[in-house]
């Protein structure tokens, strides 16, 4: 029989593993634990000695698991998860909701809509640090800073779980006195020689699509003002200086009062997709506060409905 002392130092060799394959390599995987990179090799050699069978191949870049690999990954992801399970259960232990929830948020739906959702959680739940950054990359959910972020895209990466928020709605419009002065355009072709207001990124065209029906319809823009930052892009519509092409949320207290007007209303128009999701990683254990976070902001964002599907990662690991 294994004595104890074995028994940890397989589990500490296991969760090594684990953390060699999250990092891609030994150096990184060293950094990450604080540990020495002779140190980290030592544990990797150890279990695959107690194994019996190689559990990971080096290439030029970076580390990749063997079959036998990904299935003790499997473990020592939902040994990890379940260990820094107890260690929460334990910390917070005769104490209000706790803990630190990393937010990214797309920078226009962020300021404009979630704002205010977030300082209503903050306020019920005074004890979780809420850590949100205003951007628009995917990327940043790989780095362990990130729990959870709200994009909009055609499509979710296949390797992230992804929370269907449901549609955002574009709209054409422009403010009362540009609409006098100029005229509103009245098919979607007169886009293209409007001084259109967008998001985008500078230096390249702009694709629009419109679907009314079965009808489907692409123009290519060059707007007149450019930006992320939808508060800019609003006060750009509302100053008069061309057509609005943005969510409907940017404006719908404009259009309410009637400063500003709509066009195009019969088509369905779509820049960089239409699709709201809310994304994390697959194995990243989650907080009571980070779940807590997740089925608040689903309820902000359907309210009264059911919750949404989940779409699990193309990648995702075996069960184990």
């Amino acid at each position: 029989m294994a004595s104890s002392h074995t028994f940890v130092m397989e589990l500490t060799s296991l969760t090594v593993l684990v953390d060699i394959l999250d990092a891609g390599n030994l150096s990184q995987a060293a950094r990450n634990l604080k540990m020495t990179r002779a140190n980290v090799s030592y544990h990797l050699h150890q279990l695959e000695k107690s194994v019996g069978v190689q559990l990971v191949r080096r290439t030029t870049r970076r580390v990749e698991p063997t079959e036998v690999g990904l299935r003790l990954y499997a473990h020592g992801r939902a040994i990890q998860n379940e260990m820094l399970a107890a260690r929460e259960t334990i910390a917070t232990l005769g104490q209000g909701l706790q803990g630190r929830v990393g937010l990214s948020v797309p920078s226009g739906y962020g300021q404009m809509v979630m704002s205010d959702w977030l300082i209503d959680f903050k306020r019920l739940y005074p004890g979780i640090v809420l850590d949100v950054r205003f951007e628009n990359r995917v990327d940043d959910l790989i780095r362990d800073e990130v729990d959870i972020a709200i994009r909009v895209m055609p499509e979710p990466p296949p390797t992230l779980v992804a929370r269907d928020l449901g549609s955002v709605r574009y709209i054409a419009c422009a403010s009362r006195a540009y609409a006098e002065a100029q005229g509103l355009p009245q098919t979607f072709e007169a886009l293209r020689a409007a001084p259109v207001i967008t998001s985008g990124v500078v230096g390249k065209q702009l694709r629009l699509r419109g679907y009314q029906g079965e009808l489907r319809q692409e123009v290519m823009l060059e707007p007149t003002i450019i930006s992320e930052h939808f508060p800019f892009l609003r006060q750009g519509i509302l100053a008069g200086l061309g057509v609005g092409l943005v969510p409907d949320y940017v404006v719908q207290d404009a259009v309410t009062s009637g400063e500003v007007l709509t066009t195009l209303d019969e088509w369905r128009l779509s820049i960089f997709g239409t699709q709201m999701f809310m994304l994390y990683m697959p194995d990243r254990h989650q907080t009571r506060a980070v779940r807590t976070c997740i089925e608040y902001l689903l309820g902000r964002a359907l309210p009264g409905a059911e919750l949404p599907a989940t779409h699990p990662p193309v990648s995702a690991l075996p069960a184990p």
